[in-house]
């Protein structure tokens, strides 16, 4: 086996190259074809193109796929389970450059996510188990494609300000990478993460505030889904720790749904109710909220390591229920704003 280690440092510094250079050369194209022009919803005020994850999602697929080759090391399901994730991410990647340049209708949307999640559920090896064996495996994988589902539309519906999704991102990614450091994970995963990671920090730049490109359906959706599978198994390892690491993506999206539907809104329209933006109307600074979402991912991840390492149904408890406060804490001050 090769140096796993220095191979999978190689395949971030790879995956940032190949975001960065690749954005530079698609960026003339992107605001003549994809540009997000502001509106009453908008984050921005001036005309930006979107539609990054073209290069991203694939920088990323390249440099953990030969990583993963090169290294030897296998991800649950083989090669073929491999294969079948990266063509799902790359196809939802297409679909949603398509709607970046010209906005496709929400059922196209979904059946497209909901047949790369299943796909990505039904695919997994039977004995990578979340519940206790007393659940039927079929209503089990149901249950997970759900879910699955419903993290790659959250993550698209948080991705409002600059630096937000490469923020989460780079955390629920890091999180995974500590994990498989601290052998509560196989090795494979971390250079996943790491592959995130890395095209995170090569897109960082360009998505600077004041940003000069948006990801877009093209990179918040198959960037979703991609995290969905990591932590569908990481849940299979440790339910914990899975929780965990993106409560508070989580905990925004949901609540903030639960209020639209309640009041009946069409929850499927853009929308400037979710914390974080509450957070940017009542006086902070995008970079101010970023940096605030960042330590509590901070505290997230310590708190995942924690449960996973700790390895007992008390401590795992303990710690969800100091994430969930820390994350409710985080959603209180949002909307109150800065006293």
């Amino acid at each position: 086996m090769s140096d796993l280690p220095s191979l999978s440092l190689i395949s971030a510094a790879t995956a940032a190259f190949l975001a960065y250079a690749g954005i530079a050369g698609v960026i003339g194209l992107l605001k003549r074809r994809a540009l997000a022009k502001p509106n009453q919803r908008s984050s921005h005020t001036l005309p930006t193109p979107q539609g990054g994850g073209v290069v991203v999602v694939p920088a990323v697929l390249v440099s953990a796929g030969v990583a993963l080759t090169l290294s030897g090391s296998k991800l649950p399901g083989g090669a073929f389970y491999l294969w079948v994730v990266g063509t799902a991410a790359l196809a939802l990647t297409i679909i949603g450059f398509v709607d970046d340049m010209r906005a496709l209708s929400v059922p196209s949307r979904l059946a497209s996510q909901i047949l790369a999640v299943a796909a990505a559920v039904v695919l997994m090896p039977a004995d990578l188990r979340i519940f206790p064996p007393i659940v039927p495996l079929p209503l089990e994988r149901a249950a997970l494609i759900c879910a699955g589902l419903w993290f790659v539309n959250l993550f698209n519906f948080m991705d409002g300000i600059d630096l937000i999704s490469a923020t989460e991102t780079g955390a629920i990614a890091l999180g995974i990478l500590i994990l498989t450091g601290v052998d509560a994970m196989p090795p494979a995963y971390g250079i996943v993460a790491l592959a995130l990671i890395g095209a995170m920090a090569g897109f960082a730049p360009w998505n600077w505030p004041p940003a000069r490109l948006f990801l877009g359906d093209a990179g918040s959706i198959p960037i979703g889904f991609l995290l969905a599978v990591l932590l569908i198994h990481l849940a299979s390892i440790n339910a914990f720790a899975a929780t965990i690491i993106p409560l508070y993506y989580f905990a925004d999206a949901t609540i903030t749904l639960g209020r639209r539907v309640f009041r009946g809104e069409r929850v499927w329209e853009a929308h400037r109710q979710h914390f974080y933006q509450q957070a940017t109307a009542n006086g902070l600074t995008v970079m101010q909220t970023v940096r605030r979402i960042a330590l509590l991912d901070a505290l997230l991840i310590a708190l995942a390591v924690a449960a996973a390492i700790g390895g007992s149904l008390w401590i795992g408890t303990v710690c969800l229920i100091a994430a969930g406060g820390a994350v409710g804490w985080t959603l209180h001050t949002f909307a109150r704003g800065p006293r």
